[in-house]
């Protein structure tokens, strides 16, 4: 067993595979080390650079489904990679098929990105900061992959020249409003900032959040399905998500309304004459 050892990123991978398909070595062959990942007993091996020999070439939607599943959180990541690519170089283009074993892993690896990716645009929360230095906003985040820089270009288009930031455990951006700047490791002090930013607006927001819960909508399941438990705890809404669960569960609550508002005077609106 040899080892690949390469920076990490996906352009490193991309390297060192089109010399290893040049070299004609199978993927039972390989072992991959990113970054400092090698193995004690693993014979090192340099792949750099593609040695001479027939051009290979590889369908560019290929290469795109790779990168995109290059993104997948797994120990595993970069040897599945290569036995898609082996497999697809070598002409079998079943290795792309869903109903194929390494097709199908790759087709949910990628589903499962582009699902964290809609995770982060939608639960992300930016709280503003008073200082007139640095970012205008900041928020912090905990994705399940690696989807950070491809994602963040979401709220570059949204928030124009607004300078804001994001900061997760592993990775940051940060947008001066005109460029989008890439880092990893995370600062601490860009950690620091983003989970400590108070959000002058949260308290209004609960207050809305709590009497606009419906309990006759509730099912845990299906909440949990488009709204999951590991992002509570970053929402200012989430604290209150299991009392209300609870309080629904109880019948304390049995409008689409909390009852401090509901029972509260008004006006009726009528129709305008037509």
């Amino acid at each position: 067993m040899r080892t690949v050892h390469f920076d990490g990123s996906f352009q490193g991978w991309r390297d060192a595979a089109r010399a290893l398909l040049q070299e004609r070595i199978a993927p039972h062959e390989l072992n991959w080390a990113s970054g400092g990942d090698a193995g004690l007993f693993d014979e090192p091996m340099s792949a750099s650079a593609a040695t001479d020999g027939p051009r290979i070439r590889i369908p560019r939607q290929l290469l795109e489904e790779l990168e995109m599943a290059a993104r997948f959180r797994t120990d595993q990541r970069w040897s599945l990679l290569y036995r898609v690519l082996w497999r697809v170089a070598q002409g079998d283009a079943s290795a792309r098929m869903a109903g194929d074993a390494d097709g199908s892993e790759l087709h949910s690896r990628i589903k499962a990105v582009r699902r964290e990716a809609h995770h982060l645009h939608a639960f992300l929360r930016f709280s503003p900061l008073e200082s007139g230095d640095g970012p205008r906003h900041v928020a912090w985040f905990e994705p399940a992959h690696d989807v950070l820089p491809w994602a963040a270009g979401h709220f570059a288009e949204r928030m124009g020249e607004n300078s804001w930031m994001i900061a997760t455990p592993e990775e940051g951006v940060c947008w001066d409003g005109q460029e989008l700047y890439y880092t990893r490791p995370c600062p601490p002090q860009w950690q620091q900032l983003a989970q400590n930013a108070a959000d002058p607006g949260g308290e209004l927001w609960k207050t809305y959040y709590e009497s606009t819960f419906n309990p006759a909508r509730l099912n845990r399941s299906v909440m949990e399905s488009n709204l999951p438990v590991r992002f509570w705890k970053n929402l200012p809404e989430g604290m209150l998500i299991p009392e209300l669960m609870s309080r629904a569960r109880a019948g304390a609550q049995r409008d689409g309304q909390a009852e401090r508002v509901a029972g509260r005077h008004g006006k009726r609106i009528g129709r305008r004459p037509g």
